[in-house]
């Protein structure tokens, strides 16, 4: 096996010029971050509060057996989507989190291990809006397509 090394002939630096600029996004990287923190730990109690609240009212409706099961699944179904969608707000706002947090450090104390560990954070954060969006980029043209075929056949 052959072990290929890749040599960079261009060698970046971080001058004056740019450290505010990283030290202003990193601030609002941090407050984002934050934000989508407690955004995720508020979608994660709404969907658990919704959860119980609606199974106690479909509990308290006069409906057949088969029925209150149905309500008691949707209930459940909607915690799930929301632990789902807090799990996703989750974790980029740890990268962002990470992010900002590393190149606060990195500025402060001068030190290019922080500063290598903040750009990969801010990678991995791109990285998975990236995922997602192409995620929903399939779904959509998913979508697309099956109204596509139904309104064909429909007609």
């Amino acid at each position: 096996m052959e072990e290929t090394t890749i040599t960079n002939s261009l060698t970046l630096q971080i001058d004056n010029g740019n450290i505010p600029y990283l030290a202003e996004a990193a601030k609002w990287a941090k407050f984002l971050s934050i934000m989508g923190f407690i955004f995720s730990g508020l979608m994660l109690i709404v969907g658990l509060l919704a959860s119980t609240v609606l199974s106690s009212v479909f509990k308290n409706v006069e409906t057949s057996g088969a029925a209150n099961n149905m309500f008691a699944l949707g209930g459940g179904f909607i915690a799930a989507i929301y632990t789902v969608f807090a799990i996703v707000l989750f974790f980029p706002s740890l990268f962002q989190f990470r992010f900002a947090a590393k190149m606060q450090a990195a500025l402060r104390t001068n030190d290019q291990i922080n500063l290598n560990t903040s750009f990969q954070n801010l990678k991995s954060y791109l990285k998975f809006w990236g995922i997602v969006m192409i995620i929903m980029l399939c779904f959509y043209a998913v979508v697309i397509i099956f109204s596509l075929f139904s309104t064909a056949f429909i007609h």
